[in-house]
């Protein structure tokens, strides 16, 4: 689908205006940048020599912040650490221009971290710091009350799961039925443990591999992968689910059909990062009044943006714009 630019500006327009609630597991993306020269003489592991380092908002973090940066009024809402991760979070937030106030600190947790060491632009190895069990039954209450306090007035809300134990049935339930009852659209980035918990949402966005682990089958051909996407639709009661493929591009799923969306990526550096950019995209745009299909072009040719850039970056609007109303 092309934009003509009136289109997209009106679209921009609205995003603008909208006040979007991202509550999900936030995380810190932190890099070590360096150069592999040699392989080390205590095992057969390479030596790599520190050249910099960098840090980068992750999980609903960067979606709060790909929403910030379509121009929305964005508040996250999540748990972090009481520790120094935490308040770098807090001020990439800040940097970010998204509000922190539904952030609640646990100092029985730390705040998530994945350490990705790069050499060469190749991916060396990957460090996790973090704790993936439910949060305790006062952190969720405590999330349910800020969300409560400063709630009203959102256009859209997101949930965003990386399995790391913040959204737990019961806040599942009570956000989805929060959405319901405002008449908002909500938006899902589901993981395995809670797949089926996301019923009655707007929209759900798993991948190819998560919508395969939730029925517990391939859906390698097309004929399979239709009846699976109509099925997981089905079940979950949702209006809409978006399946991404990589290279294969993204299937919008209704109650009537299943329209495939071919892939808008000419280079790919970094894959990561560019789900979060989707569902971001996506929910924004829907929030203005967008229809489905145009939320999900746009959603598309921002994850083409994204993954031309090494590491999860935000999408540029003005990117999106010349890449939306641009194409051929």
């Amino acid at each position: 689908m092309k934009f003509s630019s009136d289109r997209f500006a009106h679209i921009a327009a609205g995003m603008r205006r909208a006040r979007i609630a991202v509550i999900g597991d936030v995380m810190l993306d932190r890099y070590v940048w360096g150069v592999v020269e040699r392989i080390s003489p205590e095992a057969p592991v390479p030596i790599v020599t520190l050249t910099g380092e960098s840090v980068n908002l992750g999980g609903a973090a960067n979606v709060a912040a790909n929403a910030a940066s379509l121009g929305a009024k964005v508040t996250i809402f999540g748990v972090v650490g009481d520790d120094s991760e935490g308040k770098i979070l807090t001020g990439l937030a800040h940097k970010h221009s998204f509000d922190e106030a539904g952030l609640v600190v646990d100092d029985a947790r730390p705040t998530t971290v994945k350490t990705r060491v790069i050499a060469q632009s190749q991916h060396v190895v990957r460090i996790d710091r973090e704790v993936v069990k439910p949060i305790a039954i006062e952190t969720e209450a405590r999330l349910i009350n800020r969300f409560q306090s400063i709630g009203d007035g959102f256009d859209a809300i997101i949930l965003e799961d990386y399995n790391k134990g913040v959204l737990t049935p019961r806040l599942i339930e009570f956000l989805i039925e929060s959405a319901r009852q405002s008449k908002i659209p909500i938006g899902v980035d589901p993981k395995k443990e809670n797949f089926w918990a996301y019923r009655y949402a707007t929209i759900v966005k798993p991948n190819l591999r998560e919508l395969e682990t939730a029925l517990g089958r391939s859906l390698r051909d097309e004929q399979t992968f239709i009846e699976g996407c109509s099925e997981a639709r089905s079940r979950l009661e949702a209006d809409y689910l978006l399946v991404t493929r990589g290279e294969q591009g993204m299937a919008l799923v209704s109650e009537a059909a299943v329209d495939i969306i071919p892939t808008r990526a000419h280079r790919v550096a970094d894959v990561s990062g560019a789900g979060d950019t989707v569902i971001a995209t996506l929910i924004t745009a829907m929030a203005t009044g967008a229809a489905v299909k145009e939320a999900a072009a746009l959603a598309n040719y921002a994850a083409s943006i994204v993954i031309a850039e090494l590491g999860a970056v935000p999408v540029d609007l003005k990117e999106l714009e010349r890449t939306a109303v641009n194409s051929e």
